[in-house]
């Protein structure tokens, strides 16, 4: 009787041989029967799982377009931190404390999660000469809210003066930005949008997803290339969360602070204004208690429209009748794929 040619031949090198062969053949064809499966035959989503749009947009590349894979994220996610009137964070309330609004059409809450994950954080240090006899407690202020570190978190340091400078990329030992720190020497103008930035760009190498830029200065910006406009753009086109500490005084305008409260409001950060040095500590208690102390809201936009264009979320609070008058600082929305 004649030998099946499926048999495996004799040998052990053979043998071997043989069963590699197969293995090969067997994902192959598996690839190809997946890859010649009709669009018409993909298992359908209910309305619990509807397939929606990932947030922050990327634009198509050449790569993303000749992919054979392609992962659809169904749920917004917005960072939210609750105050009461002397700015404490509040922690302990429920989804229904919380209404959400997308283009001014109500949202169900999915999820509510409060949680303390790793941060990557971002310092934009103010190196300008007006910063020359704040510049001592300015490095301690950082390096106490390098203090409250956790497991996982990182730290990236830009200064800045006339041009900004990336003194330190990511790292996860507080010291490394210590170091750094120690070598500013206060000159030069005010480059404070500029910096911003650099360090939203610089952000894409941060390593966890909650991300957050720490502005530490004490003036306006007065040599900037680009402008508040184009800034407030490129944080809403991003994932960041900025915070700022600004350090009023005789050279500090309204305007000033202003700019960097705006800013902060966009991404649901907040501006910590203090009228000398020697109210740091106060302010990066509360910076830190922010920074940490957050709730995330989830939910599944009911616009799936991939058009590209800016979604205004916002946050209401239906707090208990007991509370006392809550304040909500959130991420004023986000731009849909294409």
């Amino acid at each position: 009787m004649a030998r099946r040619t499926t048999d495996p031949p004799q040998g052990s090198t053979s043998l071997r041989s043989y069963c590699l062969s197969v293995l090969l053949i067997t994902v192959i064809s598996s690839i190809a029967y997946g890859a010649s499966q009709p669009a018409s035959e993909e298992p359908s989503h209910s309305e619990d799982q509807p397939r929606v749009n990932i947030i922050p947009r990327h634009q198509p590349t050449a790569d993303n377009a000749k992919s054979d894979i392609r992962v659809d994220v169904n749920v917004v996610l917005i960072p939210v931190t609750v105050t009461d009137p002397l700015g404490t964070p509040v922690l302990g309330l429920h989804p229904e404390s919380f209404q959400v609004l997308e283009d001014g059409v109500e949202q169900p809450v999915a999820h509510l999660i409060t949680q303390d994950a790793p941060l990557s954080v971002g310092f934009v240090f103010d190196a300008s000469k007006s910063m020359e006899s704040k510049l001592d407690k300015s490095r301690a202020a950082i390096a106490e809210i390098m203090k409250t570190s956790m497991p996982g978190d990182e730290y990236s340091l830009v200064s800045f003066n006339d041009n900004p400078k990336l003194l330190g990329g990511f790292t996860a030992e507080p010291g490394d930005i210590q170091n750094a720190l120690m070598s500013i020497q206060p000159m030069g103008w005010t480059a404070l949008l500029d910096a911003i930035h650099m360090s939203v760009n610089h952000m894409k190498r941060a390593k966890n997803t909650r991300k957050a830029l720490v502005v530490l200065s004490d003036g306006g910006d007065n040599n900037s290339r680009f402008n508040q406009h184009e800034i407030r753009e490129l944080l809403r086109e991003s994932d960041v969360t900025l915070y700022a500490i600004g350090i009023l005084g005789r050279m500090v305008t309204a305007g000033a602070m202003k700019l960097l409260s705006n800013l902060a409001e966009e991404t649901g950060g907040r501006l910590f204004p203090v009228h000398n040095v020697n109210q740091l500590p106060e302010a990066v208690a509360k910076l830190n208690a922010a920074l940490r102390d957050q709730y995330m809201l989830a939910y599944y936009p009911t616009n799936r429209a991939r058009d590209g264009k800016f979604r205004r979320v916002q946050v209401r609070l239906v707090p208990p009748p007991s509370s006392p008058l809550l304040h909500a600082s959130w991420r004023s929305g986000y731009y849909a794929p294409y």
